[in-house]
Protein backbone atom coordinates (compact mmCIF):
# COMPACT_ATOMS: atom_id res chain seq x y z
CA UNK A 1 0.00 0.00 0.00
CA UNK A 2 1.28 3.51 -1.20
CA UNK A 3 0.79 5.62 2.45
CA UNK A 4 1.38 8.83 0.57
CA UNK A 5 -1.63 7.76 -1.54
CA UNK A 6 -3.82 7.13 1.65
CA UNK A 7 -2.80 10.77 3.15
CA UNK A 8 -3.58 12.23 0.16
CA UNK A 9 -6.64 10.62 -0.24
CA UNK A 10 -7.52 11.06 3.03
CA UNK A 11 -7.04 15.00 2.62
CA UNK A 12 -9.48 14.78 -0.30
CA UNK A 13 -12.02 13.23 1.48
CA UNK A 14 -11.70 15.59 4.43
CA UNK A 15 -11.99 19.05 2.00
CA UNK A 16 -14.89 16.63 0.12
CA UNK A 17 -16.29 16.49 3.73
CA UNK A 18 -16.26 20.57 4.36
CA UNK A 19 -13.13 19.69 6.73
CA UNK A 20 -9.84 20.22 4.65
CA UNK A 21 -7.87 21.68 8.16
CA UNK A 22 -8.41 18.33 9.90
CA UNK A 23 -6.25 15.76 11.61
CA UNK A 24 -6.54 11.64 11.49
CA UNK A 25 -4.87 9.29 12.56
CA UNK A 26 -5.06 6.26 10.62
CA UNK A 27 -3.62 3.23 12.24
CA UNK A 28 -2.86 -0.32 10.28
CA UNK A 29 -3.57 -3.06 12.32
CA UNK A 30 -3.94 -7.39 12.08
CA UNK A 31 -6.84 -9.81 13.10
CA UNK A 32 -5.80 -9.84 16.66
CA UNK A 33 -5.17 -6.15 17.33
CA UNK A 34 -8.51 -5.40 15.98
CA UNK A 35 -9.90 -8.32 17.80
CA UNK A 36 -8.68 -6.68 20.94
CA UNK A 37 -9.83 -3.38 20.71
CA UNK A 38 -13.57 -4.37 19.37
CA UNK A 39 -13.81 -6.87 22.48
CA UNK A 40 -12.27 -3.68 24.41
CA UNK A 41 -14.06 -1.22 23.07
CA UNK A 42 -17.50 -1.94 21.28
CA UNK A 43 -17.83 -5.34 23.59
CA UNK A 44 -18.00 -7.48 20.69
CA UNK A 45 -15.70 -10.56 19.85
CA UNK A 46 -13.63 -11.32 16.78
CA UNK A 47 -11.83 -9.25 14.09
CA UNK A 48 -14.01 -6.34 12.01
CA UNK A 49 -12.56 -4.23 9.27
CA UNK A 50 -12.39 -1.15 10.99
CA UNK A 51 -13.53 0.68 13.78
CA UNK A 52 -13.48 4.87 14.23
CA UNK A 53 -12.46 6.74 17.45
CA UNK A 54 -14.07 9.94 17.13
CA UNK A 55 -12.48 13.01 18.96
CA UNK A 56 -14.90 15.21 17.71
CA UNK A 57 -17.44 14.92 20.41
CA UNK A 58 -17.61 14.81 24.18
CA UNK A 59 -15.85 17.45 27.06
CA UNK A 60 -12.77 18.07 25.45
CA UNK A 61 -13.62 18.01 21.48
CA UNK A 62 -13.49 22.08 21.50
CA UNK A 63 -10.09 21.94 22.50
CA UNK A 64 -9.14 20.70 19.50
CA UNK A 65 -11.81 21.62 16.95
CA UNK A 66 -9.71 20.38 14.20
CA UNK A 67 -8.64 16.93 15.90
CA UNK A 68 -11.07 14.38 14.64
CA UNK A 69 -10.19 11.09 15.60
CA UNK A 70 -8.32 7.51 15.00
CA UNK A 71 -9.78 4.79 12.22
CA UNK A 72 -8.21 1.61 12.89
CA UNK A 73 -8.10 -0.91 9.82
CA UNK A 74 -7.65 -4.55 9.93
CA UNK A 75 -5.21 -5.12 6.72
CA UNK A 76 -6.23 -8.78 6.84
CA UNK A 77 -9.71 -8.40 6.97
CA UNK A 78 -9.31 -5.91 3.90
CA UNK A 79 -7.71 -8.05 1.96
CA UNK A 80 -9.95 -11.25 2.50
CA UNK A 81 -13.32 -8.29 2.23
CA UNK A 82 -11.76 -7.37 -1.80
CA UNK A 83 -10.80 -10.55 -2.78
CA UNK A 84 -14.30 -11.77 -1.86
CA UNK A 85 -15.79 -8.79 -3.83
CA UNK A 86 -13.07 -8.67 -6.57
CA UNK A 87 -11.44 -5.47 -6.01
CA UNK A 88 -7.91 -4.70 -4.98
CA UNK A 89 -5.86 -4.08 -1.43
CA UNK A 90 -6.13 -0.13 -1.85
CA UNK A 91 -9.39 0.28 -3.09
CA UNK A 92 -11.02 -2.22 -0.26
CA UNK A 93 -8.75 0.44 1.89
CA UNK A 94 -9.79 3.22 0.56
CA UNK A 95 -13.77 1.80 1.50
CA UNK A 96 -12.84 1.35 4.83
CA UNK A 97 -11.34 4.54 5.32
CA UNK A 98 -14.69 6.45 3.91
CA UNK A 99 -16.49 4.21 6.27
CA UNK A 100 -14.35 4.99 9.16
CA UNK A 101 -14.21 9.02 8.64
CA UNK A 102 -17.67 8.62 7.94
CA UNK A 103 -18.49 7.24 11.65
CA UNK A 104 -16.12 10.28 13.29
CA UNK A 105 -18.44 12.94 11.45
CA UNK A 106 -21.50 11.01 12.93
CA UNK A 107 -23.30 8.52 10.47
CA UNK A 108 -24.06 5.43 11.96
CA UNK A 109 -25.98 3.13 9.67
CA UNK A 110 -26.92 1.03 12.66
CA UNK A 111 -29.38 3.50 14.27
CA UNK A 112 -31.67 2.97 11.00
CA UNK A 113 -32.45 2.61 7.43
CA UNK A 114 -32.64 5.66 6.76
CA UNK A 115 -29.09 6.58 7.79
CA UNK A 116 -27.41 3.62 6.64
CA UNK A 117 -28.94 4.86 3.25
CA UNK A 118 -27.44 8.18 3.56
CA UNK A 119 -24.25 7.04 5.25
CA UNK A 120 -24.00 4.75 1.85
CA UNK A 121 -25.08 7.69 -0.43
CA UNK A 122 -21.59 9.92 0.86
CA UNK A 123 -19.75 6.57 0.83
CA UNK A 124 -20.08 7.06 -3.09
CA UNK A 125 -20.14 10.48 -3.63
CA UNK A 126 -16.36 10.46 -1.61
CA UNK A 127 -15.54 7.49 -3.87
CA UNK A 128 -16.34 9.06 -6.76
CA UNK A 129 -14.47 12.58 -5.41
CA UNK A 130 -10.87 9.83 -5.15
CA UNK A 131 -11.53 8.23 -8.07
CA UNK A 132 -12.76 4.76 -6.91
CA UNK A 133 -15.98 3.31 -8.10
CA UNK A 134 -19.07 2.35 -5.81
CA UNK A 135 -18.32 -1.14 -5.42
CA UNK A 136 -19.14 -1.34 -1.49
CA UNK A 137 -18.89 -5.20 -0.61
CA UNK A 138 -22.20 -5.53 0.40
CA UNK A 139 -22.42 -1.99 2.30
CA UNK A 140 -19.25 -2.10 3.77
Amino acid sequence: MDLEAIRQKGQVILKGLDFPDGELSILIVDDNRIAELNREYLKREGPTNVIAFSMMDGPFSDLTPNLLGDVVISVETAVREGNRAGIGLEERFMQLLIHGILHIFGYDHEKSEKEAEEMEKKSVELLKLIGLQENLCGGV
